[in-house]
Formats: C-alpha cells, sequence, structure tokens
C-alpha cells in the first residue's frame, strides 16, 4: 500500500455523492464483514475460469504488496496452472514513510523491491518460476499525474488474450483508482479483459454498500496451505509491519487492515 494519510481524498470521485470514499480511522471492522451474509453468497469462481489455458495474466499492482494483498491466493492458483504472469508494479511505494530517517525515499524503494521479490518467493513453491516483474518507477501518491504514461506503458505490453488484474476504479485510494483507469483504458484499446480488485474498498465500505458493485463480484476460494503462503508472502513486507520509530508514525498495515485482506478467499468483480 502507498503513502498513509488521515484521509485520502478519491482520484476519480463523482460529484455530488453522499457518502464519499474516505479512508480514515480504522474503518468497517473485519466481524462486520464476516457476519454480513451476502459475503457468503457471491458466486463462486475459480482460477481457470478467470485465466483460461494459453492466457496470459498481468498484474497491475499501484504499490509493493498491492499485488499479494489484493490477489496473493490467485498468483498461486494461476502458477499451479502453468499461467504465465507478469506484474507491473506502477510506483516503487518510495513515499510510504514521509519524513522518515529510518526509511529515506531512495532506500525505501530497494528495501520494498526486495520485499516483493522475497513476497513473490514466499508465495510459491520451490522449483515454480516467479512472475516477471516490470517496474513502471511511477510517483508513489501520484499516478494520476502519470495515468497517461502508465496507459501507454500497457498498451505496449498487452496482448487482446491477456487477463489484467488491477486495483478497482473506485478503491478509495488515489493511486490504486488511477491504476484501475489506466488500466481499464489500455484493455479497451487492445482487447485485453480486465478484472478489478477490491483493497481499501473493505476499509471505507460497509456490508450491503450500494457504491459496490456487487452484483460483479465473485469470489475465489483458498485452502489452508495458499492462505498461509499469502500471509508468509505478507510477513515479507516489513517495513509495512511495524510502527517507524524516527516519526513515531504507526505500521502502514497494522492488524485491524490485514484481517481484511487475509480470509480463505478473494473478491474481484468481473
Amino acid at each position: 500500500m502507498g503513502l498513509m494519510t488521515e484521509q485520502f481524498a478519491p482520484a476519480f470521485a463523482n460529484e455530488g455523492v453522499a457518502h464519499p470514499r474516505q479512508i480514515a480511522g480504522e474503518g468497517t471492522p473485519d466481524a462486520a464483514w464476516q457476519a454480513w451474509h451476502g459475503l457468503r453468497q457471491l458466486p463462486p469462481v475459480a482460477a481457470h475460469e478467470l485465466v483460461t489455458p494459453g492466457q496470459r495474466a498481468i498484474i497491475v499492482a499501484p504499490h509493493p504488496d498491492d499485488e499479494v494483498l489484493a490477489c496473493g491466493g490467485l498468483l498461486q492458483l494461476l502458477a499451479a496452472q502453468g499461467t504465465r504472469t507478469v506484474v507491473v508494479a506502477a510506483t516503487d511505494g518510495d513515499a510510504s514513510h514521509p519524513g522518515s530517517a529510518m526509511y529515506p525515499p531512495a532506500q525505501l524503494a530497494r528495501l520494498r523491491a526486495k520485499e516483493t521479490e522475497a513476497a513473490l518467493r514466499a508465495l510459491l513453491p520451490a522449483g515454480q518460476p516467479v512472475p516477471q516483474v516490470i517496474r513502471a518507477r511511477l510517483p508513489d501518491g501520484g499516478v494520476i499525474s502519470q495515468v497517461g504514461a502508465l496507459q501507454t506503458l500497457l498498451e505496449q505490453l498487452l496482448r487482446a488474450d491477456d487477463v489484467v488484474f488491477t486495483t478497482w476504479r473506485q478503491d478509495g485510494h488515489p493511486d490504486h483508482e488511477a491504476c484501475g483507469h489506466a488500466t481499464a483504458q489500455a484493455a479497451r484499446q487492445c482487447g485485453a479483459t480486465v478484472v478489478e480488485l477490491p483493497v481499501w474498498t473493505w476499509h471505507w465500505a460497509e456490508p450491503g454498500d450500494r457504491r459496490v458493485p456487487w452484483h460483479r463480484a465473485r469470489r475465489l476460494a483458498l485452502d489452508a496451505a495458499a492462505l498461509q503462503r499469502k500471509r508468509d508472502a505478507i510477513a515479507c513486507y516489513a517495513t509495512q509491519l511495524h510502527p517507524d520509530p524516527s516519526t513515531g508514525q504507526p505500521a502502514i498495515l497494522p492488524p485491524h487492515v490485514l484481517a481484511r485482506l487475509t480470509h480463505p478467499y478473494e473478491v474481484c468483480f468481473l
């Protein structure tokens, strides 16, 4: 995830929305989501239905760690079925600790790249090839200013039979939304298929929230081993999991955030 502040203003928010998508406080408790029958009743989907044999999977991640938080289980299932997978890292995540003496931006960019490498290895059994990672090096917190550059990169990469996974265009974080919009535009030009992934949605939305396209939502089941590997991969992102003593800022990914993203299923919007 990217730069954390007290509140994110969505980059592509609709004008006049009575309940804006804001990321503030601790958000909707995970217990509330787990108690909601609607989540349990989402139609199931399998990895081979999302990406059929012979297709590539392209994962567009706004920040290092989003590829695991959003679809770490899916990445494992795709690898098991032999799908060629490419991760496009939109930013290096170098703005997640502003003013930090412990994590200055240049050092943070290097650390987070290494964390991604370790996380992708942790996801997959020994011997399986890890996804290729393409780094766009767009400004962390400022992807909206470079939407055109990201779209151009994706248009050069994508093929008509690719399936592209990215953060939902109304996820609430400006970088997530910008990635969603750039991906949708590039896929439209190339004829590729887009699947959107909610990440911050679980924070600002509520069960049954009408702002969320539940009619498009599908539930991808993960077994216990896949979920544990996803948790092991998340653990590789040490820079995001612990407070910063040099600034006094809390962890970027505290337990209440991780709780909403580590279940025996992942949700996608088709």
